[in-house]
Formats: C-alpha cells, structure tokens, sequence
C-alpha cells in the first residue's frame, strides 16, 4: 500500500505555523513595560541593610506585613550591610521598573549616581530609616525616620542629670553603629552635645561594633582591657549592648551596678535587660515602620504632595517604665 506524503508547499505552512506559535510562547516570557500589574497594583521595590540586630529583623516584618495588608507588590533586597549591594539592588529594581523604590542606606554617603537613574528612569524613592548625604534633595521624595541626634541626645541629658553630683570623672566607653551610617554619626554628635554640659564626662574609648552583638562583644572586651575603670557604656543599639554585657560579665563586673548602660532602640531584649537592671536606660527608636511606608508609597505613586521628612514618634525608657511596657511589645 502506497502512502501519501504531504506536498512541499503544506510542510512549509506547518512550519511557519509552529514556528509563529513557538516565537509567541516566547514572547509571552517577557512581558515588557512596567513591573506593575495590569490590575493596577503597585510594585514596590524594596532594600534592606541587612538582618544585623533585632530591631532590623522587626523592620523587615513590618514592611512585609504592611505590603501584604496594602495589597503592594514588594520585591524585597537583603543588602547583607554592603552598599555595592544596595547600588546593585536599586539598579536592578529600575531595570524591572518598578513603580516606587525605598530603602534603608547602609551609609549615608555615595547615592548620587544611582538615585539619579532612578530619576532618570521617573521612579520615586523614599528613604527609610537612615538618610543620606545628599545636596541635592530632589533625587528622593521623602524621608521616614527616627531623629537620631535627638536618640543620642536624650541619653547624654539623662546621664548628665544621673551623674550631676559626680565630683570626679567620669570614664565613658562608646559602641558606635555601622561606621558611616547615619544613626552612628548622629547619635554621636547628639551624646556628645548633651554631655558637654558637665565636664566631668569623658568619652575615654569610642569603636564600631557594627550594630551587632558579636562586634559589641568583642569591642566592649577591648574596652576592658584597655581600660581598668570604665563608669559608662553608650551603645548605639540595645545588640551591641547586649554583646557588651556578657564580656562586662566576663570580667567580673556587673552590668547596670559597675559599669552604668544607655542603649537605644527598646527592642524586647534590650527592655528585659532594663527591666532586669541590667540596662539603665533606653532611648527608642521604633523599627514598625511599615504601615507609614505603604502610605506613602501610594501617596508618592498617585503624584501627590508629601512632607520632606516624616518623624516617627519616640519615648525613652527608665527600668519601671519597661517593666510596664514589656507585657505588650511587639517586637
């Protein structure tokens, strides 16, 4: 039995027929155009410095759970506290072209290049957290934060009213945040400012312990070493200061009784130290920045006006005041 086979003219349509269904799929692939869907959600990318402390971790949880609640498409960065990281992600967020894109600076200083092709690109940025160093503020919309010269502030007027009867020095020892991050800078200047107005406060030792436990642990064990009387601890967050209790420990000191400590953040590790007497004093700094955020990530996406800084609203803690508020923390 003879079969038939297909003419040459009805081979060639097959062909073009699936090679026009194959480019098709393909196509299919890569959307194009804007990241934002085509039911209108906002896509929102997002960089983190990192997951150093716990009040980093209760900030990217924050953020999370506002984005899911606002119905906001976040793709989320972790910078892992490396800027190149950071530049990396926010290119990589223009390329998809998202609609709006916010992130933590890990330092405040070397923005400009990026920020402006995000301009270029016309996609908004919101700072939050920290700031940056910038002359030229039209490169971002706004600012969502903690005043952090106020932080420092607030725990170098405690300590001046603490050790107003002192007659003879008093030895400070400083854990300083990630080195050229905003929080560090400003949190020194804002202690130094405050302590200025009793000269029997010296700052004997001042390091970077990065934000971390471990740096403020082995910072804080260098610190004893050096120096036999220390009177004062200010860390720039409750993890380095709760990395600094276990060498004060260590070396036979008691932490809050020996050697006073201020911290700031009042994450609930930091406020069960305080509330333990371990710490003596805390200035807040709340990470629950998130709702805030997808406010403004709408606000700035729709084209309407926003203040140019926003406050977070912020206490300090004595030890019976975080007794009191433990009960009901949320991070």
């Amino acid at each position: 039995m003879r079969t038939h086979l297909p003419s040459r003219k009805v081979i060639a349509v097959l062909t073009a027929a699936l090679l026009a269904t194959g480019m098709a799929a393909c196509g299919n692939s890569d959307t194009g155009g804007s990241a934002s869907g085509d039911d209108g959600t906002i896509t929102l990318g997002f960089s983190q410095v990192g997951a150093e402390s716990g009040w980093r971790t209760a900030n990217t949880t924050s953020i999370k759970e506002a984005a899911t609640g606002a119905g906001i498409d976040l793709k989320f960065d972790d910078a892992q506290q490396k800027q190149e990281n950071q530049i990396k992600a926010i290119r990589n967020f223009i390329q998809q072209k998202v609609d709006v894109i916010a992130f933590s600076p890990v330092v405040e200083s070397g923005w400009d290049t990026v920020l402006k092709e995000a301009k270029d690109a016309k996609i908004p940025v919101i700072l939050t957290d920290r700031s940056v160093d910038s002359a030229d503020k039209s490169l971002y919309k706004t600012f969502l934060g903690s005043d952090f010269v106020k932080e420092g502030r607030l725990a170098g007027e405690w300590l001046v009213e603490q050790k107003k009867a002192a007659s003879g020095p008093v030895n400070i020892v400083e854990l300083q945040g990630t080195t050229g991050s905003a929080p560090a800078n400003d949190r020194k200047k804002g202690f130094a400012e405050a302590i200025a107005a009793n000269p029997n406060l010296k700052i004997i030792a001042s390091q970077s312990g990065d934000f971390t436990r471990a740096g403020g642990k082995q910072v804080m064990e260098q610190f004893l070493k050096a120096n036999p009387k220390i009177d004062v601890l200010f860390a720039h967050n409750d993890d380095m200061g709760l990395g600094a209790l276990e060498a004060i420990t260590a070396a036979g000191k008691v932490p809050g009784k020996d050697i006073t400590i201020i911290t700031v953040d009042a994450v609930k590790d930091g406020m069960q130290a305080l509330a333990d007497g371990k710490f003596n004093f805390i200035a807040e700094c709340s990470p629950l920045l998130g709702p805030q955020l997808m406010d403004l990530v709408k606000k700035v996406h729709n084209g309407e006006e926003v203040p140019a800084r926003i406050e977070t609203q912020e206490t300090t803690f004595t030890q019976e005041q975080a007794k009191e508020a433990l009960p009901n923390r949320k991070y």
